[in-house]
């Protein structure tokens, strides 16, 4: 039977009605009495003993644990809280006078005063550009000690502006390719889904929980899904995504699927998300096995809906974020989303009543690796 915490009013009630049993020929306490004064603050102590009581009761179990009692119970299990993770770019294009050099950790500002560093000096080339690779700086511009990964993902295009001017070379630079990969760090409660995870599936020397825990124990990587003999007999693939840090890539990793670059085997090697995953899983895994690590296939599925040529942007907006959420909790690479599961999405929506899904007409099945994705909806 679960303990009901007494109310601060309560306590104070109780210790009132105790002094008055307690005393002969005692009338009602007045509010400023000395009795009344000591009752009221017998009942504040007491409530904070509760509080605290209450508190301890919490951190005494994984499922309700806080801070560092959830970090404590955690590392039981030898799960760990995910640290921020820094964007980087792959392609930034600089412009000046042939011959002028940049040294590495050169700093760059974005307009909104956040700051990357060069990763390694270049020199200006006979036709007037160069391109080099820059790294996000953690703590982000604003000083949070907490993460911020998250905020040096930007788009391609975006312009930066040489932090110290120098001779030769013009002040602002283009991110060619996007700015990706930051992460913050990771939440309490994804934090504790992984520990109970972990508690709840004992390690078993390679299968297919261990992959995915490994997996996501990665920093920014927040789904994983494993794939036995993707590339053959003695082969596991491993697809991982990194929702929510990467909005102009839909949340699929940033580089190129492989093997780690710490095998020996001769197979193509991993780089960018796919690559740090690789890494992480290869000191782990059986030694028996290769282990690919792959980005699910971007696979867009285009809807037709009748019956809803009136509605409005809200509607549309929910209805368009109805279908993400069937697709992020139901999809899967390769695997099958039910129909029924988005007609259900979109019927709970205020509004929507008497719509009818003209396409797709049958349940949304994948190719190998491929992962679906809302395209256009069209209302008819």
């Amino acid at each position: 039977m679960p303990f009901n915490r007494p109310t601060l009013t309560e306590l104070r009630q109780r210790n009132q009605a105790f002094i008055q049993s307690e005393l002969e020929n005692i009338g009602a306490l007045l509010r400023f009495s000395n009795m009344g004064i000591m009752g009221d603050a017998d009942a504040g102590m007491a409530y904070l003993h509760y509080g605290y009581l209450d508190w301890i009761a919490k951190q005494s179990v994984p499922f309700t644990a806080t801070d560092e009692a959830l970090a404590a119970w955690a590392a039981l299990s030898r799960v760990y809280q995910k640290p921020a993770n820094a964007a980087a770019c792959p392609a930034v294009a600089f412009t000046g006078t042939a011959g002028a050099a940049l040294q590495s950790a050169v700093v760059l500002n974005r307009s909104d005063g956040y700051q990357y560093t060069l990763d390694s000096g270049i020199t200006i080339g006979a036709d007037g550009t160069a391109m080099g690779t820059i790294t996000a700086i953690l703590p982000d511009a604003a000083g949070d000690a907490t993460g911020g990964g998250a905020s040096g993902n930007a788009d391609a295009g975006t312009n930066l502006t040489l932090d110290v001017s120098i001779e030769g070379v013009n002040s602002q630079a283009t991110a060619v390719a996007a700015i990706t990969g930051g992460a913050d760090i990771e939440s309490e409660d994804a934090f504790r889904s992984r520990m109970l995870l972990a508690y709840q599936n004992t390690p078993q020397g390679g299968n297919d929980d261990d992959y995915k825990s490994w997996a996501l124990a990665v920093s920014n990587v927040t789904r994983a899904w494993v794939v036995r003999r993707l590339m053959g007999a003695g082969t596991v693939g491993v697809y991982i995504m990194c929702d929510g840090n990467d909005t102009a890539n839909n949340g699929f990793p940033v580089g190129a699927d492989g093997i780690s670059s710490l095998d020996d085997w001769g197979a193509v090697k991993a780089t960018g998300d796919q690559g740090r995953v690789a890494d992480y899983i290869y000191p782990l895994q059986p030694t028996t096995a290769l282990i690919y690590v792959c980005s699910p296939i971007k696979t867009l599925v285009n809807f037709s809906i009748s019956g809803l040529s009136s509605a409005g942007s809200t509607t549309t907006a929910a209805i368009d974020t109805a279908i993400d959420n069937v697709f992020f909790e139901y999809g899967a690479p390769g695997g099958t989303t039910y129909l029924s599961d988005i007609l259900a999405a979109i019927a709970d929506i205020s509004g929507t009543e008497g719509f009818i899904l003209t396409a797709p007409t049958a349940n949304i099945t994948m190719a190998t690796g491929g992962m679906p994705v809302r395209g256009t909806v069209t209302y008819l």
